[in-house]
């Protein structure tokens, strides 16, 4: 190397000296050119001038041009050292590395800037391609040939079905269809029908007509001038066994609820711009109108206090940590339901199978209350003619009353009837007569209505039957279940003991122990009434089919069946009796009057003794049974079996 610098020493008449400081201002030269093109001429001057470098990099001195390279390349205006020419290679290496850095940042950001570049062309072209297609949607519609199939599909579906169900044809179209229940229907289109309406709560056994009473009242009640109600009301109806509340409030079909945008899917352009959507519910839906909830005894009981509140406000509100009042994206209707809520004015009617203690107290405080009757064998029979002429069928003498002795539902009743229909088509079919006789009447047969109850497992309702007929040791009790009245048979026997004294009182145990304690006090009574000591006696005495009596009602039918064992008196068979016995001999009022009075008439029974303290309860009309007031035991005996011997009347 050092004979190639001197070889060229000698031909450039230069001295080794000159020619090195030569070479390092071409060094310098050429830093500063890969500065230019890495920089640009224009943006070098620039950063030059920030650092205080541009009149040393235009300098002759090349020392000065060293300095202005190192504020340059190092970014560092405080450099102002000028080297000798023997620092000056050191200080050239350490520049060429930083140039090497800043070159080889430059790469590599050079390659990230243009996949960036690409990146975003893909996104702006995809972007591009999204907006055609939501342009070509717009044009063209949402539809395309496989969804107009499926509409085409559905549309085919909903001209294909079969006729309307026997319970919809058979339905009471009008309130004077609707048999049996003259009273309520009175007294619910009263609380209906006027300027200032009342929450109904409708009580009676299933299968009455609650439901469709309350529907057709509301229809009757838009008709009228003085009411609240105009042509647009609607009944919306729900089971309350069916409502559930949900603490998460993420769900409710009744009040309403919130759709936040993450989790529970509000509308899509609600959901970008994180909008919550509340989803109003059937307390809206009926403003207005009637608020039906069928078992209503059956909800739960946290949804019932809200339902409550919402009753006094008569609006429902929403909340949703979502909801931002500011936002400007937010719809109007939606800040309007979470400002001011929904409306919600609307007229409850409940109908339940419990009893009244049952029902939530605050519901019966703002509610009017409506007993709906349970049917007779005569209601059955009415039900059933006119579900016959709508089905245009006729039927055998004695069809009716087969039915009525199967059911006390009027729903059940047509069920029945409906079944026979359709068993008599069958036949006709069978048979080969359908095409022979189209338009020929129906004729509905007694061993049709056997043969669906055989099928259906049915048993008659009432196995207990009144007679003209006197027994000794038996009469009917009466009890009541729900809203429903029963006879009860209550036997007795008696036999002297084998030792004197030492007799025995049986009573059947599945009866419950109330009606031991009417066992009891019925003992303490036969005493003084025959003179009879009871111990003197083996007794036994029996509810037949061992049902369970709640209350001591049955207590004056058990003393009377023992003082007819007793004294060998029989009994009138078409009476039954209700009261607690004291000791005392008192007949004292019990519960239940009408629906025991109900039961008796299902019986058949002509007469039913009733205590003093009951005789409000008595209703005016009785049909045929015979209601006798009473006080004292005494003056039931008298009137169903020979006078026993005088005794002094007890009290």
């Amino acid at each position: 190397m050092k004979d190639l610098i001197q070889r060229i020493f000698k031909k450039s008449g230069m001295g080794e000296e000159e020619l090195e400081l030569n070479q390092m201002r071409r060094q310098v030269t050429a830093l500063f050119s890969l500065l230019s093109n890495l920089y640009g001429a224009d943006k070098l001057v620039l950063k030059a001038g920030k650092l205080e470098a541009l009149n040393m990099m235009r300098s002759t001195d090349l020392a000065e041009r060293v300095v202005a390279l190192q504020r340059i390349v190092f970014e560092d205006p405080t450099i102002d050292e000028i080297p000798t020419e023997a620092e000056i290679p050191g200080i050239l290496e350490e520049v060429e590395e930083g140039l090497a850095d800043i070159i080889a940042r430059r790469t590599v950001e050079d390659k990230i800037e243009r996949q960036i570049t690409e990146k975003m062309q893909e996104r702006h072209n995809e972007y591009i391609q999204e907006i055609k297609k939501q342009i070509v949607r717009e044009t063209e519609g949402a539809d395309n040939p496989q969804t107009l199939k499926k509409y085409a599909e559905l549309e085919k579906l909903e001209h294909r079905g079969l006729t309307r169900s026997a319970m919809e044809l058979l339905r009471p179209g009008k309130l004077d269809e609707i048999i049996g229940q003259e009273r309520a229907i009175k007294a619910l289109m009263a609380k209906v029908a006027s300027p200032f309406p009342q929450h109904v709560i409708l009580y009676g056994p299933p299968g009455i007509g609650k439901t469709t009473a309350a529907r057709l009242v509301l229809e009757a009640a838009k008709k009228m001038s003085r009411t609240p109600f105009d042509e647009d009301a609607k009944f919306v109806e729900v089971d309350g066994a069916t409502l559930r509340w949900d603490p998460r409030e993420v769900t409710n079909p009744l009040l309403g609820s919130v759709h936040d945008p993450i989790y529970q899917g509000a509308k899509k352009n609600l959901a970008d711009g994180g909008v919550p959507e509340p989803k109003p519910g059937l307390v809206t839906e009926a403003h207005g109108g009637v608020l039906f909830i069928d078992e209503i005894g059956e909800m739960d009981p946290m949804l019932q206090n809200k339902l409550l509140k919402v009753l006094e406000d008569k609006r429902i509100y929403f909340e949703s940590s979502y909801y931002d009042p500011t936002d400007e994206s937010v719809p109007q209707y939606i800040k309007k339901l979470f400002e001011e809520g929904a409306p919600a004015d609307f007229l409850l009617i409940g109908a339940t199978t419990r009893d009244p203690s049952e029902i939530n107290p605050a519901f019966r405080s703002r509610s009017a209350e409506v007993f709906f009757e349970p049917l007779t064998p005569g209601d059955i029979k009415e039900i059933v003619n006119n579900a016959a002429g709508k089905l245009k069928v006729q039927l055998e003498p004695g069809v009716d009353e087969i039915i009525s002795t199967y059911t006390i539902e009027g729903r059940k009743a047509i069920n029945i009837l409906a079944d026979a229909y359709s068993m008599a088509l069958y036949e006709s079919e069978s048979a080969g007569f359908a095409e022979e006789s189209p338009e020929d009447e129906v004729i509905l047969r007694k061993e049709l209505i056997y043969e669906v109850a055989q099928i259906s497992r049915l048993s008659p309702y009432v196995t207990i039957k009144g007679s003209q007929s006197r027994e000794v040791g038996k009469i009917f009790g009466l009890g009541v279940a729900g809203y429903l009245g029963s006879v009860i048979e209550i036997e007795a026997i008696a036999f002297t003991a084998s030792e004197k004294g030492k007799g025995r009182l049986r009573f059947n145990d599945t009866a419950g122990s109330m009606a031991k304690d009417s066992v009891f006090n019925a003992a303490s009574v036969v005493r003084k009434l025959t003179g009879k000591d009871i111990g003197d006696y083996d007794i036994h005495v029996n509810i037949v089919g061992g049902g369970k009596i709640d209350g001591p009602s049955a207590g004056t039918a058990i003393l009377l069946a023992i003082i007819s064992a007793l004294e060998n008196k029989p009994i009138r068979q078409d009476i039954a009796i209700t009261g607690e016995i004291s000791i005392q001999g008192k007949v004292k009022a019990v519960g239940g009057v009408f629906e025991k009075i109900y039961g008796a008439r299902q019986a058949g029974i002509s007469q039913v003794f009733v205590p003093k303290d009951n005789e409000n309860d008595v209703p005016k009309d009785c049909g045929n049974i015979e209601i006798t007031i009473v006080d004292r035991v005494e003056d039931i005996i008298d009137l169903i079996m020979p006078p026993v011997k005088e005794k002094a009347k007890l009290g």
